[in-house]
Order: C-alpha cells, then sequence, then structure tokens
C-alpha cells in the first residue's frame, strides 16, 4: 500500500491529509492503516492522562508523581517512536535536535 504525507499534532492529537486543516508539529509517512494506528496511540495518551488527573487533585502523600505519571509517559513515548519510525527525514532530524531522542537510543 502506498504511504502518504500526513500532518501529525501530539498536542492536538491529529493526524491529518492537509497542513492546512490545523496546527502541526511532525510531518510522517504513512498509510492509512499506520496514520489510524498513530491517531489509536493518541488516543492511549488522552486516556492515560484522564487517568491519572485524579492523582494531580487528589494526591496521596505517599504515591510519588513518578508513579501517577509512568502510564502517560509510557504512551507518549510510544507516539513519539512511531513518529520517528515513521517521520520525513526534516522530522527525524527535528527530534535528534529537540531532546526527543532521548528515549529512542540514538
Amino acid at each position: 500500500m502506498d504511504k502518504h504525507k500526513y500532518y501529525v499534532s501530539v498536542h492536538g492529537r491529529s493526524v491529518l491529509p492537509d497542513k492546512t486543516l490545523a496546527a502541526y508539529e511532525w510531518e510522517i509517512y504513512a498509510t492509512p492503516a499506520q496514520a489510524e494506528e498513530m491517531l489509536l496511540l493518541m488516543g492511549l495518551v488522552q486516556e492515560k492522562e484522564e487517568e491519572a488527573f485524579p492523582g494531580y487533585v487528589f494526591p496521596w502523600p505517599d504515591t510519588p508523581e513518578q508513579v501517577v505519571n509512568v502510564r502517560y509517559e509510557d504512551a507518549l513515548d510510544d507516539v513519539y517512536q512511531k513518529i520517528y519510525e515513521l517521520g520525513s527525514e526534516d522530522t527525524r532530524e527535528q527530534m535528534k535536535g529537540s531532546g526527543i531522542n532521548a528515549f529512542l537510543g540514538l
């Protein structure tokens, strides 16, 4: 299946085929199935963020912040790894220069 250019916004939780539709942070080349997978991964980030929210509002004194954040951070790492995997050359270079590559083992 042919790959198409998509514009990804992690903050906006979007994967769009037209860069004029919304602000974006990254360009990827993906099949429609891979673009859908990106959306699913970002949906998991949203889900983990919502699950962690009560820990911020009603923190337990004996629960370290890292424990509250770990599932959210793992989901976000998965998103960035997929972006890097599918990313354009410019996207990969931007990720390397931004420090995001820390978890990519680059």
